[in-house]
């Protein structure tokens, strides 16, 4: 026999369905939580399958993110082959079914079918280090979304407040800046102080490096601003409440992805890949940690073709009849991350034109007659394509060309 668990997994619970055999069901729909107990149910529902099978059964269950960590390590221990599959692989086959059933128990009994049907690939374990430079990449970017977010509320407050002290430090969210705006939150406070008060406050924010000169012409700068602003009294107070927590958000924001990229450097400088990486003309630390982290194991990919399908670079076919389609777009079914930075490595490559193998393929395409965004695609799978070759290799950009 071949026996089979078909598993689907949601949030803190999961619905199970086994198979002895292709067409054999064994017993009903098996439901648990993901608690102790639970788990310990489940152990026995598949040592029950297995002792009438005589054989260890496969799990098959789809990608879920986090919900399905309680699970793996029960498998791990017992030595069970664990499968977790696309959910587009099972969306596709949902849709080869005349009725249309959507239930946790049909998902279940569907994962499991799928097994007899497809040849799937046993889930290949990702190595401690990249998972955790996976999750700080992505938790990077998650908090880097919301910096941005609250960088535009920002400057909505401060159009109702101050809108004059934009420009008067060459860079409003420094840390100076914010701060002498937590003191001095409107025009009306820096006229009340004198200029001499006003230097001493800068000057006690300021960073050593900076000279008193400095201090003095941003202070000049601050009080132009002020006697520009058409808001020269206090406006609706809910306003200053908005701009003091912003600002401090901000601030704490700064403070949270500069200890990041710490961490994200310290984790990826113990990856030989990494340097590999770096090794790129118009590739730095983040767009390198990014992109091993989402790429992993290079040996999870057979060829380049298949690390360009998983992201999302691989053109979409269209063929009906005699009719082939000429102009298809990317699928975008793979790793978004991965392709943006794929994008940002593309666009640093071409400015200034630091990376000459990048731009001399970029023209090329260009010359052939295609677009801008058709030629950076394009030069964004060449490179996913030599990133291939260095990481199977274990060889520098340098030494490829």
């Amino acid at each position: 026999m071949n026996p089979v668990i078909g598993l689907d997994v949601f949030k803190g619970e999961s619905m199970a369905q086994a198979f002895l055999d292709k067409g054999l069901p064994y017993l009903k729909v098996f439901r648990f939580k993901h608690t102790t107990e639970g788990l310990t149910r489940f152990r026995k529902y598949m040592k029950d399958l297995q002792d009438e099978a005589g054989t260890p059964p496969t799990i098959v269950l789809e990608a879920t993110g986090h919900y399905q960590s309680p699970l793996i390590p029960v498998f791990e221990e017992l030595g069970y082959v664990y499968l977790v599959i696309n959910p587009l692989l099972s969306k596709t086959a949902r849709k080869r079914k005349l009725r249309n059933v959507k239930t946790d128990a049909a998902d279940a009994h569907l994962l499991g079918e799928l097994f007899y049907k497809e040849e799937l690939q046993p889930e290949l374990k990702r190595g401690t280090p990249l998972l955790n430079l996976r999750h700080l990449t992505r938790f990077y970017e998650s908090i880097s979304d919301m910096y941005v977010q609250t960088k535009l509320q920002f400057h909505a407050v401060m159009d109702q407040v101050f809108p004059e002290y934009i420009g008067v430090f060459g860079d409003t969210f420094s840390k100076v800046s914010l701060r002498l705006l937590l003191r001095f939150p409107t025009s009306e406070k820096v006229l009340q102080l004198g200029k001499t008060e006003l230097i001493e406050a800068i000057k006690e924010l300021t960073p050593r490096a900076r000279s008193v000169r400095w201090a003095e012409e941003r202070s000049e700068r601050l009080i132009a601003a002020a006697e520009r602003n058409p808001f020269k009294s206090s406006t609706m107070s809910s306003h200053f409440v908005s701009l003091g927590i912003l600002v401090q958000s901000l601030l704490q924001y700064q403070e949270h992805l500069s200890q990041l990229e710490t961490q994200i450097d310290a984790l990826a400088e113990d990856i030989a890949a990494f340097d590999l990486l770096r090794s790129i003309p118009g590739i730095g630390n983040k767009i390198a940690a990014t992109i091993l982290s989402e790429v992993g194991e290079i040996e999870r990919f057979d060829n380049a073709k298949k690390l360009v399908a998983f992201a999302g670079l691989d053109p979409s076919v269209f063929s009906s009849g005699k009719f082939t389609a000429t102009q298809n777009r990317i699928s975008k079914r793979g790793s978004k991350r991965l392709r943006l930075a794929l994008f940002l490595a593309v666009r640093c490559g071409l400015r200034l034109s630091v990376n000459q193998k990048i731009k001399a393929y970029y023209d090329k395409k260009r010359t052939e007659g295609k677009g801008h965004k058709v030629a950076v695609i394009a030069s964004a799978n060449k490179l996913l394509h030599w990133i291939f070759a260095m990481l199977k290799n274990k060889t520098t950009f340098v030494d490829l060309a």
